[in-house]
């Protein structure tokens, strides 16, 4: 596969008191981009945090911020995370009857829009919109929570996707870890989220570097 293959930490297991120093630990470990789990305590039961806090990390880090948007009416917020510094902003195709009208608001705001999807929903349901994203994401564990394993069958979906659309960047979120983020690259996927496998481990730094060792 010629597409790029990225480590993108997620920032939601990590030390916020000392978060400037994870932030450089994953920079200096190889990681390609910053995720951040936005979530609103109402699409998924669990509230992390919004546009300031995401401004901040991004005034903490040269990495593109990954912004993945796990709530409600994220028509009203897209643009905030936008003025935040988002690079990329993944929206939720269970989240709005108009995902085609998000998407080009996204690009419009300068951000490359992307499209998520949690493990029981089909392909189906994106198969349109594929052509006007950058990048999908695929759950692989049910979102809210860090510290999951990943559901087998969602490598079966990515699987899929990646024949679908050969030059696409896939992203797999949820129980990535080292002992199975080379399964997650073989079934296609190019972009690897991990939370608490780094941020959760004292050494976040060598951790990270084990990780793009192992995709590289």
């Amino acid at each position: 596969m010629s597409l790029k293959q990225i480590i993108a930490p997620s920032v939601l297991n990590a030390n916020f008191l000392e978060l400037g120093n994870g932030l450089k630990a994953i920079e200096n470990g190889g990681a390609g981009l910053v995720h951040l789990d936005i979530m609103d305590g109402h699409f998924v039961p669990n509230i992390s945090f919004g546009p300031g806090i995401s401004a901040c990390v991004g005034k903490g880090t040269c990495l593109p911020l990954d912004c993945h948007l796990m709530i409600e009416n994220p028509e009203q917020y897209v643009e905030a995370f936008a003025k935040a510094g988002a690079a990329y902003i993944s929206v939720h195709a269970e989240t709005t009857n108009h995902l085609d009208r998000l998407l080009h608001q996204i690009r419009e705001l300068g951000v490359k829009p992307a499209v998520a999807i949690n493990p029981a929903t089909p392909l189906e349901s994106i198969k349109y919109v594929l052509g006007i994203v950058d990048m999908v994401l695929i759950m692989s564990v049910n979102p809210g929570f860090g510290g999951q394993s990943l559901i087998p069958y969602c490598l079966d979906k990515i699987r899929e996707l990646r024949a679908l659309c050969p030059e696409l960047d896939i992203e797999i979120d949820g129980g990535v870890k080292l002992d199975n983020i080379v399964a997650c690259k073989e079934a296609g996927a190019n972009v690897f989220v991990v939370g608490s496998a780094i941020f959760g481990k004292p050494n976040p730094e060598e951790v990270c570097r084990e990780f793009v060792k192992k995709i590289s």
